[in-house]
């Protein structure tokens, strides 16, 4: 949708009303055998990992609260009926305190992408925290963003690192285009030296409110 003479162009596996919503990423959902009864939480940092459980039997993880990175991420998981622990700032390192405050027997079990941009894992594990792993889904570049026609002068949103990566194997950022990113991991794979606008809460419609605010004035 075009609010004046600047069209919104949303890179993301989510959709918005106010922008040109290009997925960027086609999913593969997998379903590794898992015993859930091994564990007393989960760890959840995507809507796509709530999506893969789905393909499980909801006994055998109902009762599992689960940590998750986001508000977005927790009500995907909510929205299986089953209940959050605590929610994270929106950032895969910021759950390493989250998890400190729990004692080091609690087992966990983080249900992940096969490519993941933090390694907040590997720091609780270094100091004895109990956390397994298990890759629940793997992403691809979607021809729907390779492919995708931008005008020089818009705003592009971008909100994933993965997302970032892929748009840049087919496109180049215009100096008239104005970039939202909508956290700080994103921001990291953009090229050096090229401007963008930081969100300051790690959602969609923050980054929307602020293209309407600060570049369509």
């Amino acid at each position: 949708m075009k609010y004046n003479t600047k069209p919104i162009y949303l890179f993301s596996i989510s959709s918005h009303p106010d922008a040109i919503s290009i997925n960027s990423l086609d999913i593969t959902f997998l379903k590794p055998e898992i015993d859930f009864s091994k564990y007393d939480y989960l760890i959840i940092t995507s809507k796509q990992a709530s999506q893969a459980l789905k393909q499980y039997n909801r006994e055998d993880f109902i009762d599992l609260a689960a940590l998750c990175v986001s508000v977005q991420s927790a009500k995907s998981y909510e929205d299986l009926g089953a209940k959050v622990l605590d929610i994270g700032g929106g950032y895969g390192d910021n759950l390493v305190d989250k998890i400190r405050s729990y004692p080091k027997e609690k087992r966990w079990l983080y249900l992940r992408a096969k490519i993941v941009a933090s390694d907040f894992v590997e720091v609780c594990k270094k100091e004895g925290y109990n956390i397994d792993e298990v890759i629940l889904y793997e992403s691809d570049c979607s021809h729907t963003i390779e492919n995708v026609s931008v005008e020089d002068e818009a705003i592009l949103i971008f909100t994933s690192p993965s997302s970032v990566k892929c748009y840049l194997k087919k496109h180049i950022f215009m100096p008239q285009q104005s970039i939202i990113v909508i956290g700080k991991t994103t921001a990291k794979a953009l090229p050096k030296g090229v401007k963008y606008t930081l969100s300051d809460k790690t959602t969609i419609q923050s980054c929307i409110s602020i293209a309407k605010e600060q570049f369509l004035k």
